[in-house]
């Protein structure tokens, strides 16, 4: 259930971003962004209010999964927004610090937040919790709203909403750095599965099946993501970006080749913090040149297929890998994908267009 759960919560991303994407280019994406976090709000609260009359653990379970899910159509909602409106707020020669700076923070969020929520449970209850995410929500809200966005006003001529879906569809295949590079994030994603979301299972399996050691691993991870987050803030990656992506995508494959490798639990955290640096790296290279070589009017709907293709080639990996981590050495798993992703790298740091610094190569 626990995972069927999961997936069902994805694709509701997946769908709303179809059309999010659009909705970004076409409205003012500060009143996107609201409009949703007060839908996962209302959601929330409805919740919290209702609780007193859910009379089972299997009644509280269906409506925790129905508020995930609008909280995942929510995320789809404000990804491509949000990734979209920096290029408005911040110049362009600071894009990569910037998104750094964004993606320490983060992490760090997304490492903190099960622990305020652990302590905050312990000595509360779900409802106060729940009411808790509400109230930062109207801050978030609050402080949102009173920010100065610029907003050019576009003229769409009549043309629908699914019309400008298919615009954005044929734009990133005529661009060909555009599509390829969406095409290179989910084909990254899939292939980090084995070392990178597996990497609670492998250390069950070849270290120490304790919640101790598990716990080790996630939160070296996050640290590392976080450092790799201060790193590109502060030194700003590659006076060539597509070097900077293409050196952390370097460094998923050795790391992964590695840690498949050795038998040192101490190494292997030593390879994990410095994978989640690379991670940072990869994740912050691909949103700035994105930012810097997509047309200002495409690229909500650009962001949104880079979301799309997070989303689907997610689950994709960890449905293939993960059944054949139950009949394949997970260490052969890692040494392939690792391979494979130097590969990867090995064709597109010699693909003249794509490793081209001018955005004058972009179009077909």
């Amino acid at each position: 259930m626990g995972v069927g759960s999961d997936h069902l919560c994805v694709r509701p991303a997946i769908f709303v971003s179809f059309v999010s994407g659009a909705l970004s280019d076409r409205y003012n994406k500060k009143y996107l962004i609201i409009a949703s976090d007060a839908v996962i709000a209302a959601a929330t609260l409805a919740l919290a209010l209702l609780m007193p009359r859910l009379d089972s653990d299997t009644t509280v379970f269906y409506a925790l999964l129905v508020v995930s899910i609008v909280r995942s159509a929510g995320s789809g909602v404000q990804i491509p927004a949000v990734a979209s409106m920096i290029p408005v707020l911040v110049p362009a020669e600071h894009l990569m610090r910037f998104n750094g700076l964004n993606a320490a923070l983060t992490s760090l969020v997304q490492f903190a937040s099960p622990f305020a929520a652990g302590a905050f449970l312990t000595f509360s209850s779900l409802r106060s919790t729940l009411l808790l995410d509400v109230g930062t929500a109207v801050v978030g809200i609050g402080l949102l709203a009173f920010l100065l966005i610029p907003h050019e006003k576009r003229q769409t001529g009549g043309t629908s909403l699914f019309q400008e879906v298919k615009q954005g569809a044929v734009y990133a295949l005529q661009n060909r750095w555009v599509g390829k590079m969406l095409m290179v994030h989910g084909f990254f994603i899939f292939l980090v599965v084995p070392a990178g979301f597996l990497a609670t299972l492998f250390v069950a399996r070849y270290y120490e099946e304790s919640y101790a050691y598990m716990t080790i691993v996630e939160v070296v991870g996050f640290a590392g993501m976080s450092l790799g987050g201060v790193l590109m803030s502060t030194w700003g990656g590659f006076k060539k970006q597509v070097a900077s992506l293409l050196a952390g995508m370097s460094a998923f494959g050795v790391l992964a080749i590695g840690m498949g490798l050795i038998d040192s639990f101490i190494v292997y955290l030593a390879f994990m913090a410095i994978y989640g640096i690379a991670l940072t790296m990869v994740q912050t290279a691909t949103m700035t040149l994105l930012q810097q070589r997509t047309d200002a009017n495409m690229q909500g709907r650009v962001f949104a297929f880079l979301n799309i293709m997070y989303s689907g080639a997610l689950p994709l990996g960890m449905a293939l890998f993960g059944p054949l981590s139950d009949v394949v050495s997970m260490r052969a798993l890692m040494v392939l994908s690792g391979a494979l992703l130097m590969l990867l790298v090995f064709k597109l740091r010699f693909d003249r267009q794509f490793y081209s610094s001018s955005s004058s190569t972009m179009l077909s």
